[in-house]
């Protein structure tokens, strides 16, 4: 059975931080060799982003299969609990609704996940401009779509996908704006020959948005308005072209969630955790899974957790057993990241005058004045807002090839008197 329990002091075997498909692969796997598992989210169901709002009624065979394993599972979950701090060795500290949990553990898996990439360009802080993803989630929780009319922007996979749901709800969507050339996604869908699952749920999402305009090679370079947005002005190729719209939806990819693996010390690899074959990281006992590891999609996070769990409770055989279909899955994941990568023109979004750092109000012409960004959060306060620097930070590291290097605890935004506890 789950069971649902918050105290200030607890004690496990193994702790999974993340409650998506990587936290929940792993979780499930680990509890069926260890009695002591627990996993902790700052949602308050399982899931994650990607099978959000889906723990009562699935809309997939695969969600509907992993979440009947976690009923069956003999493992705690502690849900809207947000790890905040590591105090020691094998104690993490997370904020709940009844104060400062205390976790010790003697092996920790970490599947934080990722979140979507944002680029700052004229307008972008508009009301009515908003990612992808988040339109999507607050459609989930009442926003009114029906009759709006929705411009899709940005890259990736995901894109087709929110335009499917917005559509789903009585959107109008007036255009997808893809930045990547058609000649990249032609390559992408031939890659997807091999992969039969893939291609079938690309010809699911096509038939879905049949008639809506899908347009390669474009991408908005400002947004109009003044108490919100009322049109986009989208480069094509080397034409401009002004789309009167309700809402802007976009995206540019995703990128992991760093900050709790940072601070634990784990080493990273080309803006990723690095791990061995058994999905250990630089830091004994504490594996990652996910997107953490890379953005590879949700088999590759699946399988990821799946071996994280069994190595985490020394099934190492078990775990290897699983290496060729991982390997399968990161050849994908490559040819994703390869196709929807940036193009370097995205790099001239931003007008000096264009807001960077929300929170704080940071300019692009005052960032340019720093070499780094510690200097520049040290300066101008960069990335020292509420979002700390998951905003900025992502798009800084595109637009001025800065690495985040500075993470501090707390990594969320906490109650103060939770830092005084």
């Amino acid at each position: 059975m789950l069971a649902l329990m918050t105290e200030v002091k607890h004690n496990c075997e193994v702790l999974v931080v993340g409650a998506g498909p990587a936290g929940m692969a792993a979780a499930c796997r680990a509890a069926e060799e260890s009695s002591s598992v627990t996993v902790v989210d700052d949602n308050p169901n399982l899931g994650g982003q990607i099978w959000r709002q889906q723990h009562e009624h699935p809309h997939s065979s695969e969600a509907s299969a992993w979440f009947e394993k976690i009923r069956a599972s003999k493992l705690e979950y502690i849900s809207n609990a947000r790890v905040f701090q590591a105090i020691e060795p094998n104690v993490l500290l997370a904020e709940t609704d009844l104060g400062v949990c205390e976790f010790r553990y003697s092996k920790l898996i970490l599947a934080p996940g990722a979140r979507e990439r944002f680029l700052p360009f004229p307008g972008w802080t508009l009301p009515n401009v908003m990612g992808a993803g988040g339109l999507q989630a607050l459609v989930k929780t009442g926003l009114p779509i029906e009759g709006k009319r929705v411009v899709v922007a940005g890259t990736g996979p995901l894109l087709l996908a929110v335009a499917a749901f917005l559509r789903q709800r009585k959107a109008e969507i007036v255009l997808i704006a893809e930045q990547t050339q058609s000649t990249k996604l032609l390559k992408f869908g031939i890659g997807l020959l091999g992969q039969h699952r893939k291609r079938s749920q690309a010809l699911a999402l096509r038939r879905e948005l049949k008639g809506i305009r899908y347009v390669t090679d474009c991408w908005p370079i400002a947004a109009q308005g003044t108490d919100k947005l009322i049109s986009v002005t989208l480069q094509h190729g080397r034409r401009l072209k002004s789309v009167t719209c309700d809402y802007l939806a976009y995206g540019y990819h995703l990128i992991p969630n760093l900050e709790l693996p940072l601070l634990l010390g784990c080493e990273l690899k080309e803006n990723r955790v690095r791990v061995n074959v058994y999905q250990e990281s630089s830091v004994p006992r504490v594996y990652c899974a996910g997107e953490v590891t890379g953005i590879g999609g949700l088999e590759l996070s699946l399988v990821e957790g799946e071996i994280a769990g069994l190595s985490a409770t020394g099934r190492d055989r078990e775990a290897t057993s699983l290496f060729p279909f991982r390997e399968r899955q990161r050849h994908f994941a490559r040819l994703l990241n390869q196709t929807f990568g940036l193009r370097k023109e995205l790099k001239s979004l931003p007008r000096p005058d264009t807001i960077v750092c929300r929170c704080e109000d940071v300019p692009y012409e005052t960032i340019r004045g720093y070499s780094s960004w510690r200097e520049a959060k040290l300066q101008t306060r960069c990335g020292m807002g509420p979002c700390q620097g998951r905003i900025c930070g992502g798009a800084l590291q595109f637009l001025v090839d800065w690495d985040v290097d500075s993470t501090r605890p707390p990594v969320l935004p906490v109650r103060v008197e939770s830092l005084i506890g």
